[in-house]
């Protein structure tokens, strides 16, 4: 299976495709993390993800797409993998129909993960992240053991500028308008079930209904 998650920033995208990629063997697939371990160990495509982040400039999606690429060749043909809030934009949906064809796979799920705008807002705000493992907490729902440290791995969380609560709705804005067409993209395609999940549940109930959505439709 090739599961694509969609859904807003602070729907829970991250913490639910972890969750059933640990229940089920899939391999959770999120650009952020491909993002961090490019630049970790220094690979050419993560040199020059650093250039444009250092500069604060967005990662142009040859880049992205082109770790989507390498990171599908390492596992194979046959491993089952959830996408998390890739891809963000059609020309990005485009571009990974193209890789999957090389090598003979297909999107077999589109799950789009709503909650309204007051829910997200508090999310978000309260949210912390490891800049280190990528670990994401929230003050108010799941916070670390210890305030301020990652319990993975010891680092300093950060609350990130684009988590203040007066760049989020903007932040929600610009998902709409990304996201509007991509989801459209996938409902035209006859082949692509494309799936909605109450976000606003709580964890364990998101997850028992996100993975009614995936059974329903086998």
């Amino acid at each position: 299976m090739i599961v694509i998650l969609l859904g807003p920033p602070g729907v829970g995208k991250g913490t639910q495709g972890k969750l059933l990629c640990e229940a089920e063997g899939y391999e959770h697939v999120s650009t952020g993390d491909l993002l961090r371990s490019a630049r970790r160990e220094g690979t050419p495509l993560g040199l020059e993800a650093k250039g444009f982040m250092d500069r604060g400039e967005l990662v142009p999606d040859e880049i992205i797409v082109g770790m989507v690429r390498e990171k599908l060749q390492e596992l194979g043909p046959e491993r089952d993998v959830v996408f998390d809030g890739f891809p963000r934009t059609v020309p990005q949906a485009e571009a990974l129909s193209r890789e999957l064809n090389r090598i003979g796979r297909k999107v077999t799920r589109v799950v789009v993960m709503n909650a309204e705008d007051p829910i997200l807002v508090r999310r978000l705000s309260g949210r912390r992240s490891c800049p280190e493992c990528g670990t994401v907490y929230n003050v108010y729902s799941s916070p670390p053991e210890v305030e301020g440290i990652c319990d993975k791995c010891g680092a300093e969380l950060v609350h990130r500028k684009d988590d203040d609560p007066a760049t989020v709705q903007n932040r929600l804005d610009v998902y709409r308008k990304q996201t509007a067409p991509l989801i459209s993209y996938y409902e035209r395609k006859p082949t692509v079930p494309v799936v909605e999940v109450d976000g606003a549940q709580d964890v364990d109930d998101v997850q028992t209904a996100l993975r009614a959505a995936l059974q329903e439709r086998k």
